[in-house]
């Protein structure tokens, strides 16, 4: 409730006191519909359990999707944390294997995992310390498990078990397990498997079934047979009848020609009706409309119609990276281009041949430009998936 987010720091500029005042106009005079904010247990900062479930429930009856980037640092984190408290708005982080031993640093080894465990656990912690002064909620996920990968989702679990015996919920909102390359029934039955040591701490589980193309994080998957790019209703029926005894608390990343990296419009042809097609196969054997919870992978160049379609047919999770990625560096880009005078050395600028140019190089000043062109194209990724 408002009640309980009163321990939020209220300086005139924070984020956190314009998302509580947006919550107090919501919830006024003006009959405004009820917003995210009256979920039970909502709060500011890192969500798990029923909370981040019953957010999701929410997203899917108004219509709306809630972008995941991935980050790789704490600047990352920043910017897209910054990108929700200008909109008042839940968001996604999450960490793929690679960025999170980038997270712990690239001189660690990582031969068992040992540093992309480090580093995944470290960014949730950042994010749990950092998220609440930013006024909304916010999923801490991990990206892409395959199977070879498994020892850095035990890991990751380990963690949670942890987390959870001092603090009573997960380190994380969720976890994914990345097994669609695997035969379908190997998929299942390992997803099942981790689902169970999941479900007591209540952890949301994402799957993949049907793969998404392209490539990712170092996955290649661009020679993949085009039917492979396709899941069936049959597919999805398989994921629910396993899963949805041990929890409901699952996504489903289903495959309707998705695929990862950046590629003109109109060059992927994705058919999000196969996902309404999905529903509506389990909704005459279950008995209500939309049973499942699916996930958008290979967000990013994908038409607004496409991403339209999609959320309609029960989409509350889209993946973005690569457009962000682009940002990020173009924000270094244009400050280079903007200061390349005072950049070509530590003295000798147009000012002057004696005149410093520590003010240009200063980490502080390009980094934060990164975040800057990051943070805007994170907002243009929530209007996309009408998060606004």
């Amino acid at each position: 409730s408002i009640r309980q987010r009163k321990f939020l720091p209220l300086s005139r500029e924070c984020p956190a006191r314009l998302c509580l005042l947006q919550a107090l106009v919501n919830k006024g005079a003006m009959s405004m519909p009820v917003d995210f904010w009256d979920i039970p247990g909502m709060k500011p900062g890192v969500i798990t359990g029923d909370v981040a479930w019953n957010l999701l429930k929410y997203a899917k009856q108004r219509g709306f999707a809630i972008p995941a980037f991935n980050c790789t640092g704490s600047s990352p984190c920043n910017a897209v944390l910054e990108a929700g408290a200008k909109i008042c708005r839940p968001i996604m982080i999450q960490f793929s294997q690679g960025g999170s031993a980038f997270f712990a640093g690239k001189g660690l080894p990582n031969k068992n995992q040992e540093a992309s465990i480090l580093g995944a656990a470290a960014g949730a912690h950042f994010v749990r310390n950092v998220g609440p002064a930013y006024g909304i909620p916010v999923f801490v996920h991990s990206d892409h498990c395959a199977k070879k990968l498994l020892p850095w989702f035990d890991g990751m679990l380990e963690a949670d078990e942890e987390f959870f015996k001092a603090q009573g919920e997960p380190l994380f909102s969720s976890h994914m397990l990345d097994l669609s390359e695997e035969p379908h029934d190997e998929n299942v039955e390992i997803c099942a498997k981790y689902f169970k040591r999941m479900a007591p701490m209540n952890l949301i589980l994402e799957m993949e079934i049907g793969i998404t193309g392209g490539v990712e994080d170092g996955v290649d998957n661009s020679g993949v047979a085009s039917d492979k790019l396709y899941s069936t209703p049959q597919d999805t029926e398989l994921v629910w009848n396993t899963l949805s005894p041990i929890s409901e608390k699952f996504t489903i990343a289903a495959a309707f020609g998705n695929v990862h990296g950046v590629y003109k419009p109109g060059n992927v042809k994705l058919q999000p009706e196969l996902l309404d097609s999905f529903q509506q196969h389990l909704q005459k054997k279950v008995g209500f409309a939309k049973p499942f919870f699916f996930v958008f992978h290979g967000g990013s160049g994908s038409e607004k119609a496409d991403i339209d379609a999609a959320v309609s047919y029960g989409v509350v999770k889209m993946n973005v990276d690569t457009d962000t990625q682009w940002a990020y560096w173009e924000g270094l880009l244009k400050f280079y281009q903007k200061k390349s005078g005072y950049l070509q050395g530590q003295i000798g600028n147009p000012d002057g041949a004696d005149k410093p140019n520590k003010s240009s190089y200063d980490p502080r000043k390009w980094v934060r430009e990164c975040e800057v062109s990051m943070c805007a194209r994170s907002i243009e990724g929530c209007k996309d998936l009408k998060n606004m």
